[in-house]
């Protein structure tokens, strides 16, 4: 990472059962990895009740989902060199199914959501599919840096 992706982060693990394994060193490689301009992030890993109540309450969606992202200053008049700010959601129960139907590992699956996470806090996005495929192949990218397979090949 270098100077101009200064990163503060927070890990924090309500849900802690990830802990032992997602370890807070190997966050923060992924999360630098993915990281194209100074950031503040948390990253929070949450049970599937938490992970519903901020899904429905935020993005009217009544489900856990894998990753939520809260970015902070999108669309807000900040000076071009403030930093990414954001909070990003991780939800185990979601991730571990995800990774056990997917045939992957949970380390790398979280990885992936990190990653996917890390990019929509700095503003890319996947509603078309020019954006999808832009932000895939970033993604596949990166993780490739991290000796992390494609997670979109068959």
């Amino acid at each position: 990472m270098s100077a101009k992706n200064k990163l503060s982060l927070s890990v924090q693990y309500p849900d802690p059962r990830l802990q032992a394994t997602i370890t807070r060193p190997k966050v923060r490689r992924w999360v630098a990895a993915a990281l194209l301009a100074p950031a503040e992030l948390t990253i929070r890993f949450v049970d599937a009740a938490e992970g519903q109540t901020l899904n429905r309450d935020y993005r009217g969606k009544d489900y856990a989902t894998n990753v939520l992202t809260f970015a902070y200053n999108e669309g807000d008049e900040m000076p071009d060199d403030a930093p990414t700010q954001a909070d990003i959601i991780l939800c185990t129960d979601v991730l571990e199914r995800e990774a056990a139907e997917q045939k992957k590992s949970v380390e790398q699956h979280t990885a992936h959501l990190i990653v996917h996470g890390v990019l929509h806090a700095q503003g890319y996005d996947h509603e078309d599919d020019d954006e999808a495929t832009e932000m895939e192949t970033l993604e596949t990218e990166i993780l490739a840096a991290l000796g992390i397979a494609d997670p979109y090949a068959d």
